[in-house]
């Protein structure tokens, strides 16, 4: 069998897990930084909602960030998860783990000389 189709998924494998990789790191250090920053709202009493506020300011626009506790309230609709970069890692490694482990076996040191071993026993 050639080894091409294993070379292609490897690669593909290898890009993506990279730039899900950058992408997962990237919202943590964004979500980290907000919390971090944020600030209580001024002459506002303590409550639950909201924790705190900040602005942004990204390609000529400006976002106001609010941090609030729902404390067991219904989500809000649409709400926005930053949880598939982290599945899209896991996956592309898993993926990547099988081409170029399991599938392929360049990452297994056999030698014939020294143990007459199949490429499942090692």
């Amino acid at each position: 069998m050639s080894g091409v189709p294993f070379e292609l998924l490897d690669l593909l494998a290898r890009w993506v897990h990279l730039i899900a990789g950058i992408m997962w790191i990237g919202n943590s250090l964004l979500f980290n930084w907000l919390d971090r920053t944020l600030r209580p709202a001024e002459g506002v009493p303590k409550t639950p909602a909201p924790v705190g506020t900040t602005w942004l300011l990204h390609s000529g626009g400006f976002y106001y960030v609010e941090k609030t506790l729902l404390e067991g309230a219904p989500l809000p609709r649409p709400l926005h998860w930053f949880k598939w970069q982290a599945y899209t890692t896991w996956w592309s490694g898993a993926t990547l783990l099988v081409a170029v482990y399991y599938a392929g076996g360049r990452a297994l040191r056999e030698d014939a000389g020294v143990a007459s071993l199949s490429h499942a026993q090692a």
